[in-house]
């Protein structure tokens, strides 16, 4: 061949080689300079990778622009579905932000929110604005906490149904239950399979002030929100919602703002739980498991509204599976909370943690995390292998029993959507690992699940198929 044409040759399949590596988000010519230094990788065995660097305002374009149509499907199916489950319009919910929420938010996180907003009109969605982000960004607590709140103090009972979920299967161990007595991290997030199969977003965010992230995420959402993450002042966070919360402050701070600014600015437990407890809105009422990789302590944090407590270890192992511990949290701001309904969902799962503190003690590292995250006995049935909703590793849709404390009915599509696990040399390196869909390796099909259910049909334009993916590292740009 002339050496000319093996020249035009080796550059073509470069070319080739690189428009199949480029992300499919990158329409941009020329490039805006706000997108300096981030980017978008192409998905990764169900995970969606993206860097986002700067000031609060390049982050939030950044994140708007790399995301957009991931956001403009949830922005889409939330205000088409939203007035369907909870009877109130996309309207009420814009109002709700402007009259509540906008005097709470801090002028750096409303710069970002701002900036998601300016991202998507980049890309051409200008249908949407930063009302309608801030909305996305409370997705967890407008319709959960806000709502049954407002329904409450307006006497209304049209909604009486809705109360907060209570989701996700999660510990945090040391000392002298894990194998190197550093700290491991393990937690699944549990949510109805629509929205949460869209729960796959890798954020790796270095804000210009403030500590390196690494952290799970949603689509438009500037906290994890399951909540998974570490960051480079040696902080390693998640939680697990306390079921069946009632309470609300409409003077409060968003919790969205208050998680975000705590992984961004906390570089000791006691500052990331006194950032938590600033302005406590009483939204997205969690267990909080914190660590820290530099003083090998653990501690965990149960933020109700009223009540909170806090325990603290350097040695044991502290778990979350919606089980409310705090006596006063339970009587008072947990209505209608059963501990002793062996058959919940909560209460199951919270005997299997118990178990596994027993067999697996001293053994917990990277891979004994996988495994308990993918476990499957039910204590109430006393079965092994056999996943249900009571299971660690959830299953909503093959269970018959349902979760009535959630208001999840028989064969609810739900359960566990994501797993992540970490540890301290992980979380040094600003590592961990994830495994989108169940990560026990069953497959969600979305078609044969609403044939066999059609009580299910509504979600047909939203629901779609959740395979089980391998676990996977991911890793903050270097």
């Amino acid at each position: 061949m002339h050496k000319c044409s093996m020249w035009l040759l080796l550059a073509w399949l470069a070319a080739s080689l690189a428009c199949q590596s480029a992300p499919k988000s990158n329409p941009a010519h020329p490039p805006d300079p706000r997108l300096a230094g981030s980017f978008r990788r192409p998905m990764n065995n169900g995970w969606i990778y993206v860097h986002l660097q700067g000031s609060a305002a390049d982050l939030g374009f950044q994140h708007g622009y790399w995301l957009a149509p991931e956001i403009n499907r949830m922005l889409s199916d939330f205000k088409a579905t939203w007035p369907r489950n909870s009877h109130k319009s996309w309207h009420f919910y814009r109002q709700a932000v402007r009259t509540m929420w906008l005097p709470h938010i801090e002028p750096q996180y409303m710069r970002e929110l701002s900036g998601i907003a300016d991202g998507l009109h980049a890309r051409g969605y200008t249908q949407w604005d930063t009302i309608d982000v801030i909305i996305l960004n409370g997705f967890e607590e407008l319709p959960d906490y806000y709502v049954p709140w407002y329904n409450r103090q307006h006497h209304l009972q049209q909604v009486a149904a809705l109360r907060a979920p209570g989701n996700c299967s999660a510990f945090i161990a040391c000392g002298a239950y894990t194998r190197d007595h550093k700290i491991v991290m393990g937690h699944n997030a549990w949510t109805s399979y629509y929205p949460g199969e869209n729960w796959n977003i890798v954020f790796d965010l270095a804000p210009r002030h403030g500590y390196h992230i690494l952290m799970d995420g949603f689509p438009g959402v500037i906290t994890s929100d399951d909540d998974f993450g570490v960051n480079s002042a040696g902080i390693m966070i998640t939680e697990t919602t306390i079921t069946q919360f009632f309470g609300w402050n409409p003077n409060g701070i968003p919790e969205f703002v208050r998680s975000r600014k705590a992984l961004q600015y906390a570089n000791s437990i006691d500052s990331y739980i006194a950032i938590l407890l600033k302005g406590n809105n009483g939204g997205y009422a969690n267990d909080w498991l914190i660590g820290d990789r530099k003083t090998n302590e653990i501690a965990r944090l149960e933020l109700g509204l009223k009540y909170h407590r806090v325990w603290k270890m350097k040695s044991g192992m502290l778990v979350g599976s919606n089980y409310p511990s705090d006596p006063r949290v339970m009587k008072y701001e947990c209505p209608g909370f059963n501990p002793n309904l062996l058959s919940s969902s909560p209460n199951a799962r919270r005997v299997r943690w118990h178990q596994l503190m027993r067999t697996e003690k001293g053994k917990i590292n990277i891979r004994v995390a996988e495994a308990m995250e993918s476990d499957h006995y039910d204590t109430y049935l006393h079965k092994a292998n056999h996943p249900d909703a009571r299971t660690l590793c959830g299953h909503g849709d093959l269970a018959a029993h349902g979760v009535p404390a959630w208001g999840w009915g028989p064969y609810h599509p739900g359960g566990t959507v994501q797993a992540k696990v970490t540890d301290s040399t992980l979380a040094a390196k600003m590592e961990f690992y994830a495994a989108m869909g169940h990560p026990c390796g069953i497959n969600f099909n979305a078609a044969t699940f609403l044939k066999a259910h059609p009580q299910y049909a509504w979600e047909k334009p939203y629901l779609t198929d959740m395979p089980s993916h391998p676990w996977t590292l991911f890793q903050a740009a270097r």
